[in-house]
């Protein structure tokens, strides 16, 4: 039974290989490495076994080692948990709006000078004078 369920998993991989790079899902890889990982697989074994199936697609030995580890602690969901907290970016149109009328206001301002004053990071500037205000710096020569 273990010999048709490892080899049904792996033809699901293989399936996901030759087709669109894009379908192939993180979950399905962990649940793969979970299958082998509780009948009794060391990560050398689980990795060489999708080495040999996925081949360029396979996770690497970090990555397999790191999830059954986490599977040895009792950690055996498969699935990205939500993290808690704030956001990596909170961009709102009350502070791209800002951001707009503080270069028009004076076009030599830093994205430094406009963080301080707004209290967000410079990065977070950056991103929305190129991203969102579609702005870039003219060079005159």
């Amino acid at each position: 039974m273990c010999q048709i369920a490892s080899l049904f998993l792996l033809q699901r991989l293989k399936g996901c290989k030759s087709g669109d790079v894009r379908n192939f899902n993180n979950m399905e890889m962990r649940a793969v490495i979970k299958f082998f990982f509780l009948h009794g697989k060391v990560p050398k074994e689980i990795h060489a076994i999708l080495k040999e199936t996925v081949e360029e697609h396979a996770p690497s030995y970090a990555t397999v080692t790191n999830w059954v580890a986490q599977f040895k602690h009792g950690h055996f969901s498969t699935c990205n948990v939500p993290r808690p907290g704030q956001p990596k970016t909170a961009t709102t149109p009350e502070i791209i709006d800002q951001i707009h009328n503080l270069i028009l206001e004076d076009n030599r301002i830093l994205a430094k000078s406009i963080a301080e004053q707004l209290g967000i990071s410079c990065k977070h500037v950056g991103s929305i004078i190129h991203e969102d205000l579609d702005m870039q710096k003219l060079f005159a020569k």
